[in-house]
């Protein structure tokens, strides 16, 4: 993991200009005046470097927020403040909506910082990175209330078939049985999480730009010919990318997906917009248009900060501790059961 400790929830994030932005806000993102995208040698905008994904805001719009697009500045120093004096540096590590836990502490006068995994628990939150705010209240920036379209029928069914198979281990006769994530594999492409090995470093030449992926360090290779995609039959796991310039905005095509994104069928199209607005912020805009899926595409924007720091390795593999006590552990039930 990337060891950045946070000693306090630190938060320096900023509303986006062009995306519902305060005017006057001081989480702005406007660039200092005078400043010019800088160029690479081909005259491209450069966007090259480091640049980190710890953005708070949640992806979908929280239920307390219902009617409200942007916060003000007053709002989220309240919110961070309720965290500075709520989250344990020392408890579990919080993978979830850190916005929701707030929210919901405000509500109840309570804040719970819980594991995903309360059994055995989790390494502890001083090893997560510091966080970033913006005035935003969602990253989903259409449709317009920050919330995913509806499913279409034929994804209600889907998801109410997975729900209805009972919730075990699932298949563990060997590693190949577990998902992708366990096997240190892959976390998919683009991967959005937030705060937990969150950074991409993007490297440009005129024919080629790289998008390496700090988590299991994957490396989207997206050629900016007019080579066409491959045919629909040939599938990748992290997709078959084309890339082209919209002025100074970095356009990324991602089709022929192997298994999909975020709950999509393996046909989705990801349409990524790199935007340098600043000289520390990328605006970062996913669309993801999948008709089996959602009865619409949805956009959402997450602001990509500058990092000072390298890409750290991902020393993560399929031999690890984990594997050998899940596979142990399914060995286990397997014997309980067979006594029974």
């Amino acid at each position: 993991m990337r060891f950045l400790p946070a000693f306090l929830v630190a938060l320096t994030l900023a509303a986006v200009a062009t995306l519902g932005a305060q005017s006057g806000s001081k989480y702005s993102t406007d660039p200092p005046a005078g400043w010019k995208v800088p160029r690479t040698a081909d005259g491209k905008a450069d966007l090259q470097g480091v640049w980190g994904n710890n953005g708070v805001t949640p992806m979908t719009r929280p239920t307390q927020w219902k009617d409200k697009a942007t916060l003000t500045d007053a709002e989220v120093d309240d919110l961070k403040g309720l965290l500075a004096r709520s989250v344990d540096q020392g408890g579990d590590a919080i993978f979830g909506n850190l916005i929701q836990i707030a929210l919901n502490a405000k509500d109840k006068g309570e804040f719970k910082q819980t594991s995903y995994d309360p059994t055995t628990g989790n390494y502890n939150q001083f090893w997560m990175a510091d966080r970033e705010w913006d005035n935003r209240t969602s990253l989903i920036v259409d449709p317009p209330d920050g919330q995913f379209p509806p499913l279409t029928p034929e994804a209600q069914a889907r998801r109410a078939a997975a729900a209805a198979r009972p919730r075990t281990r699932g298949p563990s006769d060997g590693p190949e049985d577990r998902p992708l994530s366990e096997r240190c594999v892959s976390y998919g492409a683009p991967r959005t999480q937030a705060n937990y090995n969150s950074y991409t470093q993007i490297l440009q030449s005129p024919e080629t730009v790289v998008l390496l992926q700090e988590m299991i360090h994957d490396a989207r290779v997206v050629p900016m010919t007019s080579k066409p995609h491959l045919p629909k039959k040939i599938r990748q796991l992290h997709g078959d990318p084309r890339g082209r310039w919209d002025g100074d905005t970095l356009v990324v095509e991602t089709t022929n997906y192997l298994n999909g994104f975020q709950g999509s069928t393996p046909d989705v199209k990801i349409t990524e917009r790199y935007t340098r607005v600043s000289p520390d912020f990328i605006n970062w805009q996913v669309t993801v248009d999948d008709p089996a899926t959602w009865t619409r595409p949805y956009t959402f924007m997450v602001r990509l900060k500058k990092a000072e720091g390298l890409i750290y390795e991902y020393a993560c593999h399929e031999g690890n501790y984990a594997m050998e006590g899940i596979l142990a552990g399914a060995r286990a039930e397997e014997a309980k059961a067979k006594k029974k």
